[in-house]
């Protein structure tokens, strides 16, 4: 049975929730910071398949999938508040009536709009880099972003769907086992799943469009096109975490759980 883990998502929300009523500005630093530890995920994964992307092999996404997982393990060792993990930890901390709804709405808003200062901040900070200025280096990620924004509403929302289920059970399988060795491998192995098969991230796509925005570059992604991508995508992430992982988990052990 999971009953330890969730009762460690239960603690995890009330102790995020113990931040917002302690200062509702560190939360939002921490949701910021969250997105930049995605943001050194999107560089690295985009920098290393470009190499690979140059060559047309089909190596580039495989070896891109593999080295984001740098995102996963900087936000479970490094902090910070990722809007779709929230998405599952307070949907259950409300269930057990340990949270009010009305609650759950500011802290899931205070960490998207964190999630998003922090994307583009980060953003900023990699274009005065320069590292990204040369089409040599921009073409990976340039085209993966322009993709994103030209899909079907109806497909980013089901990929949505399907990712931020995948996503929280990187953070939540975890939770129970021994040793930070398994802990790093498991994490990385689902988010390796999530990004080979293609799955939609809402901030993960935050960081992706708003590099190629700030890059200025004739093929970036437009303002319409991020938007067209992260409605379905949000909603679509929120399903994931709180029907797919927080109502799901506390009604399969609801039984089994002491209120």
């Amino acid at each position: 049975m999971e009953l330890e883990s969730l009762l460690k998502v239960e603690q995890l929300a009330l102790k995020k929730f113990g931040i917002y009523q302690k200062s509702s500005f560190i939360y939002l630093l921490r949701s910021m910071l969250a997105s930049m530890f995605i943001g050194f995920g999107v560089i690295v994964a985009f920098k290393t398949g470009n190499f690979f992307y140059l060559d047309h092999s089909p190596f580039a996404y495989p070896m891109a999938a593999v080295t984001f997982g740098a995102a996963i393990i900087l936000i479970a060792y490094g902090g910070g508040d990722l809007f779709t993990g929230n998405t599952f930890y307070y949907t259950f901390a409300a269930l057990k009536k340990k949270l009010r709804w009305k609650d759950v709405g500011r802290l899931w808003a205070l960490s998207y709009i964190g999630n998003l200062i922090g994307a583009f901040a980060f953003a900023l900070l990699i274009y005065a880099t320069g590292l990204f200025d040369d089409q040599s280096v921009n073409g990976f990620l340039l085209e993966v972003a322009k993709n994103k924004t030209l899909a079907p509403t109806n497909e980013l929302f089901f990929r949505a769907i399907l990712c931020n289920w995948l996503v929280c059970l990187a953070f939540f399988i975890p939770m129970t086992l021994k040793g930070d060795g398994p802990k790093l491998f498991t994490m990385v192995l689902f988010v390796f799943c999530f990004f080979i098969s293609g799955y939609e991230h809402s901030i993960a796509n935050m960081c992706t469009f708003a590099v190629s925005f700030v890059l200025g570059h004739p093929d970036s992604v437009t303002v319409s096109g991020m938007i067209h991508n992260l409605i379905p995508v949000t909603i679509g992430n929120l399903i994931g975490g709180s029907i797919f992982m927080g109502w799901m988990y506390y009604y399969v052990n609801k039984p089994f759980v002491n209120d």
